[in-house]
């Protein structure tokens, strides 16, 4: 892929998804702002285009060849993954936090205020998403596979009971962006998931969850967002402008 001022953030990490680490080691969102272009960056930003290309075009070259390559694979199988990758990596870990939050809330909570919002944000975000995945994993993950399978075993299409996979994935798409909103705010909470000075290991490791926690979350927004989602529409569309 040849990286240039044009090109769209969402389609450079869905075609390398190594480049993640580029754009978050700058703090660019890859998931909920990925349809934005490289040079749009330099309006909303002050960031070296140039040295990011540079960056980007490395960073690819160093890739490893056995990393996932998640546009070549079936929709049904991508839809399967995050759910056994991501979905349960969620509903693991939201009790685990909650309870690490609550400690760090009761015992530092009156030196560091901020403790208690991020705990109120962690919350909301936590029920949203079991929500979220759940009208994922019961609405529109079994439509795309209803979808690959009929085109597999050569049956006509037949629209979902919603009308077309492009409803329930512009809800998905707008609950992304809240998510991207809310743990923005928690990554400037805890000043980019650092710990204060002398925190204690539960403090250290609420911080460090929170992190790991915020990563995965943009990993599965974006294989939704970039690839599982265009790719449903795409298949819809041809579908049903070339029915059997």
């Amino acid at each position: 892929m040849n990286i240039n001022t044009h090109s769209v953030i969402g389609d450079i990490v869905a075609n390398n998804y190594k480049t993640a680490e580029v754009f978050r080691s700058y703090g660019i969102d890859f998931c909920c702002k990925g349809n934005r272009r490289l040079m749009d960056l330099s309006v909303s930003r002050k960031i070296n285009l140039d040295k990011l290309i540079e960056d980007l075009n490395q960073n690819m070259g160093n890739s490893s060849p056995s990393a996932p390559d998640f546009q070549s694979w079936p929709l049904d199988q991508l839809a399967d993954y995050i759910e056994s990758k991501y979905h349960r990596y969620i509903e693991e870990t939201i009790p685990i936090l909650a309870e690490y939050l609550t400690k760090v809330c009761k015992v530092h909570g009156h030196g560091y205020p901020e403790l208690h919002k991020i705990q109120e944000i962690f919350t909301e975000s936590s029920s949203d998403l079991l929500y979220h995945m759940s009208k994922e994993e019961k609405i529109l993950f079994p439509a795309i596979r209803n979808m690959i399978s009929n085109l597999n075993h050569g049956l006509p299409f037949r629209p979902p009971m919603f009308g077309s996979v492009r409803n329930p994935i512009h809800v998905m798409m707008e609950e992304h962006t809240t998510e991207g909103g809310r743990y923005s705010e928690i990554a400037m909470l805890t000043n980019g998931f650092s710990p204060p000075p002398n925190a204690c290991n539960t403090f250290i490791v609420t911080y460090a969850m929170l992190k790991e926690f915020e990563e995965k979350l943009h990993e599965h927004i974006h294989l939704e967002n970039n690839i599982l989602f265009p790719g449903a529409i795409k298949y819809e569309d041809n579908m049903t402008n070339h029915p059997n």
